[in-house]
């Protein structure tokens, strides 16, 4: 059986084989709701080799093939790995080849074509997902290129969690060199040891930019030892950080930061950069507040430019919020939290790559801002967008004392019931486009839901 797969993205053929040739592009295309993980990605189209973990300790490995090779115009890869295994024809097989034909100057045609024995269904939702992907990523950073942006050198703390692992794969593909910042020995070239406590002088030198989004997870019981860690890798890190950045001469600083700076409950105010914290603060806001100052104590004398990324809840099946309710809803468990009117900022999370990218480029972003959709929802809105892209009820309504249990009171309030109506004001300033200002499409994109004739 032969499936194709085939779309129209507005970008010259040059760039578009570049895009797929460069480290990045196989973590890119990876669907987040696919149980699998790149482990090393092919150094060669020609004849690269590439593996993805999957389930039950099995391997896939794809073989890039030099015979279908063609400079600019096609690769091929075939499955080499003895450990994908059907139960009834043994290894299954696998050839995908990847033509790209120029559609004038300013335009290419993308077109997969898979020969597998593997239904055309089951891979309609992942190629659908990969051409959405790469016309939204060559649009980004055609954007930048028409702003004025060349290839920089960013170095990136924080780079293996969610948001670092799209943020880097992304700026690889799009020609930037990413310096990543590892708390353990360097493993070649593009990778420095960073030491929170005590950054090494010079550890950011030759970077035009940091992306700083290193910390613990703040998800969890709020204990005064979790509390504690939340602070701890956050505050005193930052700062030693942004002061080795200006120190080196780095243009600009970004740094991650949360909607948490508004507190945990602000109730029917609209909420922009330009609205304080709590009158009352609550723990997370009097870390974000901490937070943010060390990153902006180096801005003034050095000229580093300093943008701190108030982040809402990030939309991802790969990890996250997402992550955790996905399965509960997709056995009919899913339900409101509490009353359900409490605002949840959301953002989906390639929205939120192209904010950390806008904020490398657009010397007029500055100080705080808030990387939400611009639509948010009520936390009931939310359950029946969910439910309805799962194809599920959503009728199990969960009390307080549910986030409760496993929170504590604190970080029920502060995390699962937080009510923060939050507004993007300094992107809508800038005109920035969002991938999805909504959220179903959002959800249905990072699911694998997209109704068919709805895109890719």
């Amino acid at each position: 059986m032969t499936i194709t797969h085939s779309s129209v993205v507005d970008a010259p053929v040059e760039d578009v084989f570049a895009w797929f040739s460069r480290p990045g592009a196989f973590t890119r295309l990876a669907p987040p709701w696919q149980p699998a993980t790149v482990m090393a990605e092919a150094e060669s189209l020609r004849d690269g080799v590439a593996h993805i973990a999957l389930p039950a300790g099995q391997r896939w490995v794809g073989q890039h093939q030099p015979s279908g090779y063609v400079e600019g115009r096609r690769f091929v890869d075939e499955s080499a790995a003895l450990s994908l295994r059907s139960a009834v024809t043994g290894r299954v097989p696998w050839r995908h080849t990847h033509e790209f034909e120029p559609v004038g100057d300013a335009q290419t045609r993308v077109t997969d074509r898979i020969e597998t024995p593997v239904p055309a269904r089951a891979l309609a939702s992942m190629l659908s997902y990969r051409h959405r992907q790469l016309a939204d990523d060559l649009a980004a950073h055609r954007r930048a290129a028409e702003a004025g942006l060349e290839p920089l050198t960013v170095a990136v703390s924080g780079s293996s969690g969610l948001v670092g692992s799209a943020l880097t794969a992304f700026l690889t593909t799009g020609g930037h060199r990413v310096i990543r910042l590892v708390r353990g020995e360097p493993s070649g070239p593009d990778e420095r040891r960073w030491d929170p406590t005590d950054p090494a002088p010079g550890m950011v030198e030759g970077c035009d930019a940091v992306v700083h989004l290193a910390g613990a997870s703040i998800a969890g019981r709020f204990t005064p030892e979790h509390k504690r860690a939340i602070r701890e890798s956050r505050i005193e890190p930052t700062r030693r950080l942004a002061e080795a950045a200006a120190a080196s001469g780095v243009r600009a600083f970004v740094s991650a930061s949360a909607i948490g700076y508004y507190g945990a409950d602000r109730g029917e105010e609209l909420l922009t950069e330009h609205s304080g914290p709590p009158a009352t603060a609550d723990v997370l806001s009097s870390v974000v507040s901490d937070w943010e100052a060390a990153a902006h104590d180096w801005a003034g004398e050095s000229g580093m430019r300093v943008v701190t990324v108030r982040t809402g809840i990030v939309q991802s099946a790969a990890g996250g919020t997402l992550a955790l309710l996905r399965p509960l809803f997709s056995a009919g468990l899913g339900g409101r939290l509490g009353s359900g009117q409490q605002w949840m900022a959301w953002i989906a999370l390639d929205d939120l790559v192209d904010v950390y990218h806008r904020a490398l480029w657009d010397e007029e972003l500055s100080g705080p801002v808030n990387a939400v959709a611009p639509e948010a929802v009520r936390n009931a809105e939310y359950t029946r967008v969910l439910a309805r892209v799962l194809k599920r009820p959503a009728v199990v309504p969960v009390p307080r004392v549910g986030p409760a249990v496993l929170l504590g009171g604190e970080g029920a309030d502060n995390l699962a019931l937080a009510n923060q109506h939050v507004s993007p004001r300094a992107l809508r300033g800038a005109d920035h486009p969002f991938r999805y200002p909504t959220l179903e499409p959002a959800l249905r994109h990072v699911l694998g839901k997209v109704r068919a004739g709805a895109g890719g």
